[in-house]
C-alpha cells in the first residue's frame, strides 16, 4: 500500500515545529541578552553582535563563523534563536520582558554603532 501524505497532518506538525522552536528560540534568547547585560568578555561581546544582528541585520551584520568563536552552550543557543528566526513568527526581542529596550541597551552598552544615515 502506497504512503499516503495527509496534508492536514503535515499542516499540524508544522505548526507545533513552529511553536516549539519559537519558544525554545525565546528561551535562549533571554539567557544570551543577560550575559550581554551582565558580563565582560570577548564571548559575549560576540553574543552582543549576534543579538543586535538579530534585532536589524543590515545595521549590524553577522558572520556566521563567529559561532566557532564561543562556548558551545553559547553557539547552542544562537543556533536556537536562528531557528526561531527560520519560522519568522515573531522577532526574537519581542520574545523576552522589554526586550526592545534591553536590546537598544546592550547595544549601547558594548559600543555597537548603527550606521550613518544616508
Amino acid at each position: 500500500m502506497a504512503d499516503h501524505l495527509d496534508p492536514d497532518d503535515d499542516m499540524q506538525r508544522m505548526v507545533v515545529r513552529k511553536g516549539e522552536a519559537t519558544a525554545k528560540g525565546g528561551h535562549a534568547f533571554q539567557r544570551l541578552l543577560q550575559l550581554a547585560e551582565t558580563r565582560d568578555s570577548g564571548q559575549v561581546h560576540r553574543i552582543a553582535l549576534f543579538i543586535a544582528a538579530t534585532y536589524n541585520g543590515e545595521a549590524f551584520p553577522f558572520d556566521l563563523f563567529e559561532l566557532r568563536a564561543v562556548d558551545e552552550a553559547i553557539s547552542d543557543d544562537m543556533l536556537l534563536c536562528i531557528d526561531a528566526l527560520r519560522w519568522g513568527q515573531s522577532d526574537l526581542h519581542s520574545l523576552v520582558p522589554d526586550g526592545d529596550r534591553r536590546v537598544r541597551a546592550v547595544i549601547e552598552q558594548w559600543g555597537l554603532k548603527w550606521p550613518e544615515a544616508k
